[in-house]
């Protein structure tokens, strides 16, 4: 009982913080109030969802309003600080980053407390964390985030492998959704701070394909 009340509020906490960054990047695009909050719900509910269905529970939304009721609290502070969050990019990070690792928690314990083993809860994880931003990303345009050769999804994963190492050497929850926490938002702020990224895939050139036999045969 305790632990369910727990993920509920951490749902909640998480649904506030992305219902914002969604509810931002719609107010930068300059959509009306109706596609803000729309923007804001998709955004918060969307990896919950997909991972619900996944796991074929009852979706979570769909068993109380309050969900929609705190993204439109959401709503409410974007509209009574609109000129802050969006002069900003360091706010559109804090909110997501804490969305994030807020439903990485919550998409690994829900899929542990529906009995699949840790590394279908991992991926549950990155799919809570990361697909209702993806959703906001197309939505509006952008190029999504979980796409980008900076760390968002790696943050996901690499949280979520922590809080199984925490749970192998015995810690107790408290721990594990410590070190899965710190581990995303240390890994975040280190790719929005310093750059950090996974190698590119590039496409290579003909003339650097050409470029490449000619020195092998060079050195033949």
């Amino acid at each position: 009982m305790v632990q369910s009340t727990f993920i509920f509020i951490i749902e909640i906490l998480g649904t506030l913080a992305f219902g914002v960054s969604g509810v931002r990047l719609a107010a930068k695009k300059h959509f009306d109030w109706f596609g803000a909050y729309t923007i804001g719900v998709i955004t918060a509910i969307g990896g919950g969802t997909l991972r619900d269905v996944l796991l074929d529970i009852p979706v979570f939304w769909m068993q109380t309003w309050l969900y929609l009721a705190v993204t439109g609290v959401s709503f409410l502070i974007v509209a009574a600080f609109t000129k802050v969050l969006t002069s900003d990019s360091k706010a559109l990070f804090m909110f997501d980053a804490v969305g994030l690792t807020l439903f990485v928690i919550t998409g690994v314990e829900k899929t542990l407390a529906a009995g699949y083993p840790m590394w279908v809860a991992i991926i549950m994880g990155m799919i809570t964390g990361s697909f209702g931003g993806i959703l906001r990303d197309v939505l509006l345009n952008e190029e999504p985030l979980f796409f980008r050769k900076d760390i968002y999804a790696t943050a996901c994963l690499a949280g979520g492998a922590f809080y199984w190492l925490a749970d192998i050497a015995g810690a107790s929850v408290w721990i594990q959704e410590l070190l899965c926490s710190v581990t995303i938002l240390v890994l975040r702020w280190g790719a929005l701070r310093y750059g950090w990224h996974l190698p590119e895939m590039k496409e290579r050139t003909v003339s650097e394909l050409r470029e490449q036999v000619r020195r092998r045969n060079g050195q033949q």
